[in-house]
């Protein structure tokens, strides 16, 4: 892996991150099959649609960045 593939790396994977944030700022952060739940004083919040759709979409990007 020389620098050239590095820095395309670097690049795509900064433009997925920028992506996945304005996502959460235009749609609340929260999709339909996010778990939250809490009881008094505790909340827990389990992003399980999120890192669902994270994951595919790093894995769809992945692939065509080292497609050769």
């Amino acid at each position: 892996m020389d620098t050239h593939d590095v820095g395309r790396l670097l690049l795509v994977g900064g433009l997925v991150v920028a992506a996945v944030g304005a996502v959460f700022l235009l749609g609340g952060g929260r999709l339909p099959g996010d778990l939250s739940f809490g009881k008094g004083n505790a909340r827990v919040y389990i992003p399980l649609a999120t890192c669902l759709v994270v994951s595919i979409v790093a894995t769809i990007v992945l692939n065509l960045l080292f497609r050769r």
